[in-house]
């Protein structure tokens, strides 16, 4: 494991293999939130830590717990039931430390529980058989990628706000189109981090 890889395993999570852009995973609060900058940094804040927390604990119960007992077809069962354990922990910090954030997420914290994008992250670490410290960079990797499409988003819809867009596009259509114009975009790093790094 070199330094080198890592710096790949971490760009690839942000630019190429971007879990809202590529994979589509985490949509629902990619539209929710994403309607004011502020919220969507909070919220992608959040993701960035449930997912980091998630893989280091989520790794080694699969390697050291499921794995040696043969029970390694729980993994989504139990790693939901962790994901959803970290999320009500950090609601009720934010809750009682950060009452104005906690508020302005509302009905979107919770939703970090269904999140596949947290889910799929820890999954496909295994699934990649991505080492412990390798699987770490992967989940902050994708949850700086998760941050990156939801300002980039943030600020495509603040500019749909303004523009003049006919009737029958405005609201949910506009935005679809403009996150697929958005995920086009980040095809172009396609070979990138391969050229670079490969």
């Amino acid at each position: 494991m070199s330094i080198t890889s890592l710096i790949s395993i971490f760009l690839a999570a942000i630019l190429t293999n971007n879990y809202v852009l590529s994979k589509f995973l985490g949509i629902c609060p990619f539209l929710g939130v994403s309607k004011k900058l502020d919220t969507a940094v909070s919220m992608s804040l959040a993701v960035i830590v449930v997912m980091t927390i998630a893989t280091l604990v989520t790794w080694p119960i699969q390697h050291f717990l499921l794995d040696p007992l043969g029970i390694g077809y729980l993994q989504t069962i139990v790693f939901i039931l962790i994901i959803a354990a970290l999320v009500q922990f950090i609601e009720s910090f934010m809750k009682k430390n950060m009452p104005p954030l906690y508020t302005a997420l509302g009905i979107y914290l919770p939703l970090i529980t269904t999140n596949c994008a947290v889910l799929g992250v820890t999954t496909l670490n295994i699934d990649s058989g991505y080492n412990f410290i390798e699987s770490i960079v992967n989940a902050l990797g994708s949850g700086v990628g998760y941050l990156v499409a939801m300002v980039l988003f943030a600020g495509v819809r603040g500019r749909l706000e303004t523009a003049n867009i006919p009737k029958s596009l405005q609201g949910l259509p506009i935005t679809l189109i403009a996150a697929a114009i958005v995920a086009c975009s980040f095809l172009g790093f396609g070979g990138l981090v391969d050229g670079i790094f490969g």
